[in-house]
């Protein structure tokens, strides 16, 4: 009697067992059902520049991918503002008339940056912008790009106090000949613009148009001054601005074959299959007031 009220146990328990995994089984999905590639929803919160803007973050849920856009889609992207900049530096009775375009006198480049912050305009870096392009993940409602040509002592002295008034950042492309020479920067100071959290990039040289490059050429103005840049801020140099913002063909292959992520020029037109590698930007000018220098922002862009 006893043993067979085990036997019993046994088959109930037994049953209740299977049950259970036919349960299981039945309220599991199929691997056909489970997808392989699923979109990856997240929520992103825009930073803003607390100490130029006092607004709430904004909050934007977006659907990130891993594909990268083609040129056409690229182009299609609305363009992104980016200001060139040259000497801040008061003018001289010799400086000539076409040489105070690129001179922005001292007062005059505060005001403007003053005016770009109180506009709502918020800066952003390259990595964004690539990450916008050629991904298309979402910008500040008002994104602007500053940069910095040449490696003068006043980016340091000027522009970088000014920048930091307004939690902004810049992108400041070194021209590595002029490193530690009279009223250009110093090792130490591009170091300190990259600890502060700017951007380096590349100007080559000794600043020769790419589009006349021999064979030494890309080593001795891109190849070493990279490598010196990396050097001295400890971090990969990704991005790469054209002297006199001339490029060809040749010179947009011989960028991206040296793993530069994208490359600016000035205001000439986007190349159709290289966007990324002829962004385009316009010279703040010295001759422009704040309000001019807005209105050609929005003509430009």
């Amino acid at each position: 009697m006893i043993t067979f009220i085990r036997v019993t146990n046994l088959l109930v328990t037994f049953s209740l067992f299977v049950s259970f995994l036919l349960f299981v089984q039945c309220s599991s999905p199929s691997q056909s059902e489970i997808p392989l590639t699923p979109a990856v929803s997240k929520t992103l919160v825009q930073p803003r520049d607390t100490i130029a803007r006092n607004e709430p973050d904004t909050v934007t849920t977006v659907t990130t991918s891993l594909t990268k856009a083609d040129a056409a889609t690229m182009l299609a992207r609305k363009q992104v503002p980016i200001l060139c900049y040259h000497q801040l530096r008061n003018w001289r009775a010799s400086d000539s008339k076409s040489a105070k375009t690129y001179i922005v006198e001292e007062e005059n480049f505060r005001e403007q940056i003053k005016m770009l912050a109180d506009s709502g305009y918020q800066t952003i870096l390259p990595d964004q912008l690539h990450d916008y392009l050629v991904y298309g993940r979402p910008l500040p409602e008002k994104p602007i790009m500053l940069t910095f040509d040449d490696t003068n002592l006043d980016h340091f002295t000027v522009a970088a106090p000014e920048l930091e008034k307004y939690g902004f950042r810049g992108v400041f492309f070194i021209m590595t000949v002029s490193l530690g020479r009279p009223n250009y920067m110093q090792k130490t100071q591009v170091k300190a613009l990259s600890d502060a959290g700017h951007i380096i990039g590349s100007h080559t040289w000794d600043h020769q148009n790419v589009k006349k490059y021999t064979p030494q050429d890309w080593v001795t103005q891109i190849g070493k001054p990279v490598k010196q840049l990396e050097q001295i801020t400890g971090k990969p140099v990704l991005y790469f601005a054209y002297p006199f913002g001339l490029w060809n063909e040749q010179a947009v292959q011989g960028i991206k074959q040296r793993n530069f992520k994208a490359a600016f020029q000035l205001a000439t037109a986007r190349d159709a299959t290289e966007p990324l590698y002829t962004i385009r930007r316009i010279i703040a000018s010295g001759y422009d007031s704040p309000k001019e220098l807005h209105a050609s922002i929005e003509r430009s862009f």
